[in-house]
C-alpha cells in the first residue's frame, strides 16, 4: 500500500525560507504552501487563547483553581503504562495513543517527530502510516523543527485524518489555522514544553554535564528535581536540577521566543502527555470529549491514580522572580553559592512543592518570566502578546499591568475580576 511508508521533511520538497523573526519557532507554517498564515497563526503575534479554548473544548478556562494554571480540563491523572515501550522517554503514552489511532483506523496518518539520521537529539517532522513505524518517534528531542510545514504534504496525499503530536507552539499554530485546513478528523496529543533551544545549544549543554557526551542516549528532566541522564552501555546517573552548569550557559541559550512561551501545559490539546505533576509517572490532562476517546483507546493497558499535591511553591517561585530580575540573561540560580547547592538539591524533593504543586509552580515560573523578560526587551508588543490569564497568574507575586501593556477589551475584564475579588 502506497501510504504505508514514513514521509519525513528531509525527504520532500516544501516551499519557503528558514524564517528570519526574531520570536518565531519555526513551526513550519513560515516554510509552508502559503507563508502568510503565519499573521494570524502564530502565539507570538496575538494569541487568542480564550476564543480557541472556547472553540476546541467548549468553554475557556476559568481564571480561578488549576484551570487557570494548566487550562480546560475533564480531568488529571497520574499515569504510566502496565508495560512500559522499550526506548521510550517514559513508558510510551503518548505512543502507545498514536499507534492505536492507526491501529484503529481512526486517521491516516500521525505527524510527529523522529530523530534526524545524522544526529539523535535533532527533531525531523516525520508523517507515519504504519503503526509498526511509530517506534522511530520515542524519546525526546530538543529544538526547533518544521512539524507543521508537513500539513502540505498530507494534503497532497490526500491524508484527511491526522493525529498530531505537538508542543504547544506548534498545536497553537494548528488550531488557529484548523478551519482552513478542511480535515475531517484531527486528534491532537500535546506535550508540555517550557524551555526549548537550538539542537547545536542543546549539544553545548550535554558537553557541559558530561566528559563524554557523544555517548548520552537519554536525558529526561524529572519532577524529582533531578535531570536523569542514560548512556549506551547501560548506565545511569541524576544530577540535581541545582547542580546543572547554567551558570556556564550564554545569555541567549534559551531564546526569547521560550522565555516568553504563555501557554507551558499545551492548553489547545485534546490531551496534554508530560511529567510536571506525575510525581515520578507521568501527568494526563484529558481536556475534552476527544481526550477522553483518546485515552480510551489504552483501556487496561495504562495504570491511572489520582495526582499528588505536596510542598508550597510560593518561596521558590519568588525566589525564582528576584533570579530573574537580576539576571541579566535571565538564567536563575546564578547568586547561589556552590557549597549550598547539594544541600538544596538534597532538601528540594523532601519538602520543595511536588505533584501538582509543582507543576502549579513552572507555571508560574513561565509566566512571570514572560512579563520580565517582554518588559526587558520588547515592551512595545506585550499588549498583543500577553493574555490575561497569564496577568492573572503573575498578580499574587505583585505584577500588575500597566495600561499600555493589554488591550480595552482586557482592561475591562481586569476590572471586573478585581470587583469580584474585592466584593
Amino acid at each position: 500500500m502506497d501510504g504505508k511508508k514514513v514521509i519525513s521533511i528531509e525527504s520532500l520538497s516544501y516551499s519557503g525560507p528558514v524564517p528570519e523573526r526574531g520570536l518565531c519557532t519555526d513551526c513550519g507554517i513560515s516554510r509552508s504552501s502559503d507563508p502568510k498564515r503565519c499573521g494570524r497563526a502564530c502565539q507570538f503575534i496575538d494569541p487568542q487563547y480564550e476564543s480557541l479554548e472556547q472553540s476546541i473544548h467548549g468553554k475557556a478556562r476559568a481564571l480561578e483553581g488549576d484551570q487557570l494554571f494548566f487550562g480546560v480540563y475533564r480531568k488529571m491523572y497520574r499515569a504510566s503504562m502496565r508495560e512500559p515501550l522499550v526506548g521510550a522517554q517514559w513508558t510510551g503514552i503518548t505512543t502507545s495513543i498514536a499507534s492505536q489511532l492507526l491501529n484503529n483506523n481512526l486517521v491516516d496518518a500521525v505527524l510527529t517527530m523522529a530523530p534526524d539520521p545524522d544526529d539523535r537529539w535533532r527533531p525531523m517532522p516525520v508523517l507515519i502510516t504504519d503503526p509498526q513505524e511509530l517506534h522511530q518517534a520515542r524519546g525526546m528531542r530538543m529544538g526547533y523543527a518544521p512539524l507543521l510545514a508537513l500539513l502540505d504534504i498530507a494534503k497532497e496525499r490526500n491524508y484527511q485524518r491526522l493525529g498530531v503530536i505537538g508542543i504547544p507552539c506548534q498545536v497553537y499554530a494548528l488550531r488557529a489555522l484548523e478551519k482552513e485546513l478542511d480535515l475531517k478528523k484531527l486528534y491532537v496529543i500535546g506535550t508540555p514544553c517550557s524551555d526549548n533551544t537550538s539542537t547545536k545549544n542543546f549539544h553545548e549543554f550535554l558537553q557541559l554535564i558530561d566528559e563524554s557526551p557523544e555517548k548520552i542516549t537519554y536525558l529526561e528532566f524529572r519532577a524529582d528535581y533531578h535531570v536523569e541522564v542514560r548512556y549506551q552501555d547501560g548506565k545511569q546517573r541524576t544530577i540535581p536540577f541545582l547542580m546543572l552548569p547554567l551558570s556556564k550557559l550564554r545569555p541567549d541559550f534559551f531564546p526569547l521566543t521560550c522565555r516568553t512561551c504563555v501557554d507551558y501545559t499545551n492548553a489547545l490539546s485534546d490531551i496534554t502527555v508530560g511529567y510536571m505533576g506525575g510525581s515520578g509517572e507521568q501527568w494526563l490532562i484529558v481536556r475534552n470529549q476527544q481526550g477522553e476517546e483518546l485515552l480510551n483507546l489504552l483501556g487496561n493497558q495504562i495504570k491511572l491514580s489520582e495526582p499528588e499535591s505536596a510542598g508550597n511553591r510560593v518561596g521558590p517561585v519568588k525566589g525564582f522572580m528576584k533570579n530573574v530580575e537580576l539576571a541579566a540573561g535571565g538564567l536563575p540560580l546564578r547568586q547561589m553559592p556552590n557549597w549550598l547547592r547539594p544541600i538544596v538539591g538534597w532538601l528540594m524533593p523532601k519538602i520543595g512543592p511536588r505533584g501538582l504543586e509543582f507543576a502549579r509552580a513552572r507555571v508560574e515560573m513561565k509566566a512571570i518570566e514572560t512579563v520580565l523578560h517582554l518588559r526587558r526587551e520588547l515592551p512595545k508588543k506585550m499588549k498583543n502578546m500577553v493574555p490575561n490569564h497569564v496577568w492573572q497568574l503573575v498578580k499574587p507575586y505583585g505584577l500588575v499591568a500597566n495600561t499600555s501593556e493589554i488591550k480595552d477589551e482586557v482592561k475591562v475584564q481586569l476590572k471586573r475580576n478585581n470587583k469580584q475579588s474585592n466584593d
